[in-house]
């Protein structure tokens, strides 16, 4: 098996911390060899924490790592085993069933037998179906072996709950484009990488960390391609190198910069403009090159409220359920659920009246119209409340059969203004007509 989540570093062995092969991928090759050498993960990774007593040798409970790829879940496994001086198993669960675990396990017993543990490493422990996570238990649950699973989706949903509740969850998060580019550059100049036999472009090197999306094994191995592409050449790694090796006409969408703000704004005003074909068409240009499906996410989200509101009150929920499908089952997949939000919210009825009716309540808030809240609207849960006239006169609506009574509920100084005006559009036609009725009635003198 090679070339793989699962590959750790090490001779004939398996022993973590052991110097990969020449012929090994780039991104085996720099797998950090020391905590020193971990980019990313302060936050898992600070004094004291459970990972970094795990990594130093006193920690002893079994980690379930979750997290999206290449940000070093495989890694951290192996600084384990390297730091602890254990016994280290690597598994995938793509190819490995019961039989294989079992056989894992009864190895580990027999080297603990001699007074040495054993660092069982699963990568893609989700893809265990609940039979083979079963045969882990007893293992986990004595200190046979020592668990340190990874998987790219929530262990909540895909972890039976023994092997959870004997585990610590840790979650790790996406490589920032300064983490990526520290792990580009060091790869660029150390020997166990490139070694300073090639040069490197400054825009080639912002293209690799831009493509990778967080992801620093998809850097290096970007970065292995064009170095082979250009050492066949003779030339140093430039864009059009970097280009020319992945083979994608699509990563010139971020050459410069300002192609990742130019087709994002292009996405956005297709949707907004109701041309769903232009909108698949920017979203496809944007997965292609690599865009972080997060950050198209997030830009779905606030156009569903600002551009669509009520006019289909369910385009939020897509977005959001969308965002949230994003982070739990990762890419590829989540590029079919990023063009079924598309697809809804281009297709959606549009109106901005919820964008204008903040806008106009928050110009009356700076220009001074912010006044007393009225006294029976104000908190009465308190002694001495009813003295000061605090809640006294509150109508309760559930009191009355329709559930609206006539009720002042702004201040003076705004009663009686339409912050929101519905639009005809979809769902907020029916809100129009419910609106004139609510309003009728409440401002209605008692």
């Amino acid at each position: 098996m090679s070339d793989s989540l699962f590959d750790v570093p090490g001779g004939d062995d398996g022993r973590a911390g052991s110097a990969a092969p020449a012929s090994a991928p780039l991104a085996v090759r720099m797998r950090p060899a020391s905590l020193d050498e971990v980019v990313g993960q302060e936050n898992l990774l600070r004094q004291g924490s459970p990972l970094r007593r795990l990594v130093e040798g006193s920690g002893a409970a079994s980690v379930i790592l979750y997290g999206p790829p290449g940000t070093g879940k495989t890694t951290l496994a192996s600084l384990v085993s390297q730091a602890t001086g254990r016994r280290f198993e690597a598994l995938s669960a793509l190819s490995a069933g019961v039989k294989e675990v079992r056989a894992v396990i009864d190895n580990a017993r027999r080297a603990a037998a001699y007074g040495e543990q054993t660092v069982l490493f699963i990568d893609e422990v989700h893809r265990f179906s609940k039979t083979q996570q079963d045969a882990l238990l007893a293992a986990v649950e004595n200190r046979i072996v020592l668990l340190v699973a990874a998987t790219t989706e929530n262990p909540s949903f895909s972890v039976v709950a023994p092997l959870l509740s004997r585990s610590l969850i840790l979650q790790l998060q996406p490589l920032t484009a300064d983490n990526i580019r520290t792990v580009v550059l060091r790869a660029i100049e150390d020997p166990r990488g490139l070694g300073g036999a090639v040069t490197v472009d400054d825009d080639a090197v912002d293209l690799v960390v831009q493509l990778s999306a967080g992801d620093a094994r998809r850097a290096l191995t970007a970065l292995e391609v064009a170095s082979e592409t250009a050492a066949a050449a003779g030339q140093s790694i430039t864009v059009d190198t970097v280009e020319q090796s992945l083979d994608k006409a699509a990563v010139r969408y971020d050459r410069d910069g300002d192609q990742h703000y130019d087709v994002i704004s292009a996405f956005i005003k297709s949707i907004r403009g109701s041309d769903v074909d232009a909108a698949l068409h920017y979203l496809a240009r944007m997965l292609t090159a690599g865009e972080d499906p997060r950050f198209v996410a997030r830009r779905l989200m606030i156009l569903a409220s600002e551009d669509i509101g009520m006019a289909d009150p369910t385009a939020l929920l897509t977005a959001v359920a969308a965002a949230q499908t994003v982070q739990l089952i990762g890419m590829p997949e989540a590029q079919l659920t990023l063009a079924h939000a598309t697809v809804h919210l281009a297709t959606a009825p549009k109106s901005n009246a919820v964008t204008t009716a903040l806008g106009a309540a928050m110009n009356d808030i700076r220009a001074g119209k912010a006044g007393l809240v009225p006294a029976h609207l104000r908190d009465g849960h308190y002694a001495g409340a009813a003295k000061l006239g605090n809640a006294v006169g509150y109508r309760y609506p559930h009191d009355d059969p329709d559930g609206v009574v006539p009720q002042q509920y702004p201040p003076d100084e705004v009663t009686g203004v339409d912050y929101y005006q519905p639009t005809n559009h979809g769902a907020e036609r029916e809100i129009a007509s419910r609106l004139d009725k609510l309003r009728a009635i409440i401002r209605r003198k008692r």
